[in-house]
């Protein structure tokens, strides 16, 4: 199944919990907009672009579950719940940029309010369904940086999970894989939440993709001692220049690599592109409650003394100039970035 998908008999939404993954594989179904709000929030679903669709679909659970039997009415509640939903993850561009649409599409209907409730769940379809084709497209580009017998360092989870489907970072590996070609995966497993240990390395035991878990500052010794040929990570917002925001500790990974003339690509849809924003000083770095450091245990017991404090910034942003390239669904952009960006953004496909 897709990490996210509309039970149309039900109207409700289903989306696997990724917090259980991978002792359990649950999903979860959701009627109202405001389990959406707490989803997103608690991390039951992850990832740019899997948030993006869900928010679109919490906005049309919204519309569905709304009493209001004027046009006005429901977009008062829509309104509503775009606020409550945009607010869920403040880094992430996708989620803004899914509300976005939807409401844009809203606004061409005054009179008729079931059209108007099925137009907003089609364009959240729509939304979940391009972004499997999307994801599909940047892994053809993307397959073609990876050379046969490539060790790749892998940062947090950027697979299927993190999408609606099939993924960014990771489905570039999975399609170069499925190409034929030799790659071996060194797994960062992305401390605070293990998205890497838990998320990342169940994807690639499902697709038969040989891997390795390390710990996140083991990154620098397997580079630096020449094991390492490419560094491959996604995105959850970019500024026009590059600059990108993902999971905390990409910064060190790109900053290792670039040391050591490793190539680094992110792999990001132009719709996490942000060209509102001129670089990444501008992007909002969402801080996570501390419990999620502090949570560490060895045989069932706190490895942190009582009363210890804890910082837990989700995301750092790696300057473009660690970046050898950036992968996208309408091809493969190289420096300079804040010129071949903005034009790769604004042009069709």
């Amino acid at each position: 199944m897709r990490t996210i998908e509309w039970d149309y008999p039900k109207n409700q939404l289903k989306m696997i919990d990724q917090r259980l993954l991978p002792g359990e594989l649950v999903v979860v179904s959701m009627t109202d907009y405001r389990q959406v709000v707490t989803a997103i929030k608690d991390m039951v679903v992850r990832g740019a672009p899997a948030i993006g669709a869900a928010a679109a679909f919490g906005l049309a659970l919204a519309a569905l579950r709304s009493a209001e039997t004027t046009s006005e009415g429901l977009r008062a509640d829509l309104n509503k719940a775009m606020q409550d939903l945009q607010a869920a993850r403040p880094t992430a561009v996708n989620l803004a940029w899914a509300l976005r649409r939807v409401m844009t599409k809203a606004g061409e209907f005054h009179e008729d309010i079931y059209a108007l409730k099925q137009t907003i769940l089609q364009e959240a379809q729509t939304i979940a369904d391009e972004d499997v084709q999307v994801n599909k497209q940047m892994a053809e580009f993307g397959a073609e940086l990876i050379d046969d017998g490539d060790t790749v360092i892998h940062h947090c989870n950027t697979g299927a999970l993190a999408t609606v489907d099939w993924g960014t970072a990771l489905g570039v590996i999975r399609t170069a894989f499925e190409q034929g070609k030799r790659v071996h995966v060194l797994v960062d497993e992305t401390r605070p939440r293990l998205q890497g240990a838990r998320l990342t390395a169940w994807e690639l035991e499902q697709y038969g993709i040989p891997y390795e878990i390390i710990t996140d500052n083991a990154a620098g010794y397997f580079i630096s001692s020449g094991k390492v040929n490419k560094v491959l990570f996604g995105g959850d917002r970019m500024a026009a220049n590059g600059d990108v925001a993902n999971k905390i500790g990409t910064y060190m990974l790109a900053l290792a690599a670039y040391q050591h003339n490793i190539p680094v690509y992110t792999v990001v849809p132009t719709s996490t592109v942000d060209l509102s924003i001129a670089h990444g000083g501008l992007i909002p770095i969402e801080e996570r409650p501390e419990e999620e450091v502090l949570n560490l245990e060895i045989e069932g017991k706190s490895i942190f003394p009582e009363g210890a404090r804890a910082r837990n910034p989700a995301f750092d942003v790696t300057p473009y100039r660690f970046l050898t390239a950036i992968v996208t669904e309408k091809g493969i952009v190289y420096p300079p970035f804040d010129i071949n960006l903005t034009q790769v953004c604004i042009q069709k496909l």
